[in-house]
């Protein structure tokens, strides 16, 4: 057998593992601040494996070390509006000391993947890989022109990439309407006759903001009624205690018809706590889409034990629900108070978009051709993607990452959580999936 004929015999599901073994292997980690060692060496890989099966990828580099990969499938129609297919190549940070698996070893142990981004997303990376180069070496053509994008700094908020392609390179997502991204085409089985697909298509906005309360400076062994520290902390207890309203947006409303359909029960959004009990570790996600949220994450104050600061400032990590974002700003002044001035860090909008179309039939086709139970359902997701920058060329996004999962696996707590991992199973499965898509979008 010639060299050629025995690459032409690898499939995207023999090397989809192995492909996510070695991005795991890249420590890619953003602090948020350039501190990490940039996602480069990710994008080099990228497009290493791409070039080799006869694409020319480009580079995009915004910030020393902060790289993107960016290539075109061309369709066997291009006269097609295109399809994008994107991914983010940087990791949150992990402790080694902290993990079963080293978080950068890409180990395989008890049927799973382990690694800081087994499940965010550079399964999804692998996935992509491995589906794009088993059809192009076999020589399969996509209906139309696929866009992939891996990109640099989504868990920071994309700035130094999703954000910095559309702003400074739009051209390379000229004809595309739709795309598919990370978070969405996940299982979770009801019983033996239903396995429902969570697929994204809504997300909360964000606004990450510094708190800060200026007091008086002063002797820590006096009496202080202007004490930063404590007017602040009082603020922030309230907020973090803080009970948001329910607001049911048209896709938890979907979610929660499909979900009492699957359950054979009518359920209540106002009284949720027995059907979130039903959902296992997927509960986290689905019980935070029905309010805003604020939850304070840092706290900084003071440089030494008997002296009060004159300033102290805090951290909050808000979302908001599409079409809630001005009642949020006005609850989130209310409870915190005249004393705290707030600025954002880093904000983003909502999105939401319609459970229907050519898109969302091929996602439900590719499914059911794998698994029989399968039924896809829209939902909302708490956290935020990529999309949001997607978004502003008017494409249309959904999350769209597909595996299937065995029902004890907590699969919520495998982002940004210790002991991250992914099955190699679902691994396969999501290549099936994922051509399956291809052929049908």
């Amino acid at each position: 057998m010639s060299g050629t004929d025995t690459a032409r015999s690898v499939t995207g599901e023999d090397e989809v593992v192995d492909l996510c073994r070695e991005l795991i292997r890249i420590d890619t980690s953003n602090y948020g601040d350039h501190s990490g060692p940039g996602e480069r060496a990710a994008a080099e890989y990228v497009a290493e494996k791409l070039a080799e099966v006869g694409l020319e990828p480009r580079i995009f580099e915004s910030h020393k070390g902060r790289a993107s990969t960016v290539a075109r499938i061309e369709g066997e129609d291009p006269s097609r509006p295109a399809l994008l297919i994107h991914g983010h190549t940087d990791v949150v940070p992990a402790n080694a000391a902290d993990w079963t698996h080293h978080p950068f070893s890409g180990e395989v142990a008890d049927g799973c993947v382990w690694g800081r981004g087994a499940v965010d997303m550079k399964d999804m990376d692998a996935m992509t890989l491995a589906v794009v180069r088993d059809r192009l070496r076999s020589g399969r053509k996509p209906p139309r022109d696929v866009v992939l994008a891996f990109l640099a700094d989504e868990e920071a908020g994309g700035t130094y990439g999703a954000k910095y392609l559309v702003r400074e390179h739009p051209e390379l997502f000229e004809g595309v309407t739709e795309a598919i991204g990370e978070v969405g085409g996940f299982s979770f089985t009801v019983n033996e006759k239903l396995r429902l697909y969570l697929v994204e298509t809504a997300e909360k906005g964000m606004h990450w903001m510094r708190l800060t309360v200026d007091g008086t400076a002063g002797h820590g062994s006096m009496t202080n009624d202007d004490n930063a520290i404590t007017e602040l902390c009082e603020a922030v207890a309230r907020l973090g205690r803080h009970t948001w309203p329910v607001r049911v947006t048209k896709t938890v409303r979907a979610f929660l018809d499909e979900l009492s359909d699957a359950l054979g029960t009518e359920l209540d959004p106002e009284d949720m706590d027995e059907t979130l009990a039903k959902l296992g570790g997927i509960a986290r996600m689905i019980g935070t889409t029905l309010r805003n949220s604020a939850a304070p994450t840092m706290l900084g104050a003071g440089y030494k034990v008997n002296v009060i600061p004159g300033q102290a400032t805090a951290h909050v990590d808000g979302r908001f629900l599409p079409g809630h974002e001005e009642e949020f700003l006005a609850d989130l002044d209310r409870i915190l108070g005249p004393r705290v001035r707030r600025e954002d860090v880093h904000s983003d909008k909502a999105l939401e978009t319609d459970f229907d179309g050519r898109l969302v039939d091929a996602m439900q086709s590719a499914l059911s051709a794998e698994d029989p139970i399968a039924r896809a359902v829209p939902y909302m997701l708490s956290g935020g993607t990529d999309a949001k920058s997607f978004d502003d060329l008017g494409i249309r996004c959904f999350g769209f990452a597909p595996l299937k999962l065995p029902p004890e696996l907590d699969f919520a707590g495998m982002f940004h959580g210790v002991d991250e991992r992914v099955p190699v199973d679902g691994l396969k499965f999501g290549v099936r999936v994922l051509d399956r898509f291809l052929d049908a979008s």
